[in-house]
């Protein structure tokens, strides 16, 4: 009875408010709720709970990796696979955009001792041979060696914007000539795949180390799996126990990510045309200036100079609509799981009033 008091609480208030600040926003569907209360578990830092077990199998298999590492979040999973592949000193090239170098609170300094060199366009896109360019390994003293290439793959700050297979390969035939590891940041891998139809075992081809995250476009409450060879993942283990990851009973948890992988891939594409036709209302709307093309569920847009950002969000908020700021007058809307067909139309209904507004 508790807990299903505790979920009709949940439905009613997701029912009143519009969150589209990100899609980690989400809450358990009453069958995830469901299938973490039946988990077996046991001590995962003894890697005796069958149901973390499963979970790390399950995403690696997906990925045609040997080995994964449940962790409590993707920065962790990112922060890990970094210290594993770099040593101090060294340098990772990524994308300026990237969440390790945004958004992790400086960890790949404070956690690895590394420097980052970036190079990308606006889309969130990376150029082979811009990359090519960047890395030192010779034996001039003066420059950081390079010590690992990073992609992200949906961008993030580039609007949900996947990377071309074709673009990710050869960065892969560069590191490899190069001698050097690669690594996703696969915070929405899934949403890449449902949208451009890549299968996830090409996408495992391309790197030494993927970190999928469960608890965005997939619904889960907590958690990121990382995944690689058995002997990288050997290494993080290590590493997630020194960055206090460890974790105990945790099935309860890594259950709510096997039926995310079971049942809540396919519906991203749901949460894509949604946010296309946000975008297509966004468009005629007096309010915007620019608007990044979307492809997957995140909608970028920017206000016109006339507009407070800040008026914008309260016009919202009074409407119990939740967006967030990505910079000077540039918004972000996130489709997800929790918002619904009844959302859409309000969101819809609400932006024409803007309009007229505005």
């Amino acid at each position: 009875m508790g807990s299903q008091y505790v979920l009709i609480q949940i439905k009613k208030i997701s029912q009143m408010k519009i969150d589209l600040r990100s899609d980690t926003f989400t809450h358990p569907t009453a069958q995830m709720l469901e299938a973490m209360m039946k988990a077996k578990v046991g001590d995962d830092v003894f890697s005796e709970d069958p149901t973390v077990n499963e979970l790390e199998d399950k995403t690696a298999r997906l990925f045609g990796m040997e080995s994964g590492l449940f962790c409590p979040s993707g920065t962790m999973t990112n922060q890990i696979a970094i210290n594993v592949h770099t040593e101090p000193g060294q340098e990772v090239i990524c994308h300026p955009y990237a969440h390790i170098y945004n958004y992790e609170g400086g960890g790949l300094a404070f956690n690895s001792g590394v420097q980052v060199r970036t190079t990308g366009d606006d889309k969130g896109q990376m150029d082979p041979d811009k990359i090519q360019d960047l890395i030192h390994t010779g034996p001039d003293l003066h420059g950081a060696p390079t010590g690992l290439i990073s992609l992200e793959n949906t961008s993030n700050k580039g609007g949900g914007t996947t990377l071309p297979m074709a673009d990710i390969m050869a960065i892969k035939e560069i590191a490899n000539h190069n001698h050097l590891p690669t690594h996703l940041d696969g915070a929405r891998i899934f949403n890449a795949l449902v949208e451009t139809g890549d299968t996830s075992l090409e996408m495992g081809k391309q790197f030494d180390s993927l970190s999928v995250c469960l608890s965005k476009g997939l619904g889960a409450p907590v958690g990121s799996v990382l995944i690689g060879s058995s002997e990288f993942i050997e290494k993080a283990r290590r590493i997630r126990k020194r960055f206090g990851g460890a974790m105990r009973q945790s099935g309860y948890l890594a259950a709510a990510g096997i039926y995310a992988l079971d049942h809540h891939v396919e519906r991203l594409a749901e949460d894509h045309k949604k946010a296309k036709e946000i975008a297509s209302i966004l468009k005629d709307c007096s309010f915007v200036e620019s608007l990044v093309p979307v492809e997957t569920n995140i909608v970028i847009f920017s206000l016109i100079k006339e507009i407070s950002q800040s008026d914008f969000i309260k016009n919202l908020e009074r409407e119990d609509i939740y967006a967030i700021s990505m910079g000077p007058n540039k918004m972000r809307f996130v489709t997800h799981l929790d918002y619904t067909d009844e959302h859409h139309d309000r969101l819809t209904y609400q932006l024409n009033k803007l309009n007229q507004h505005f």
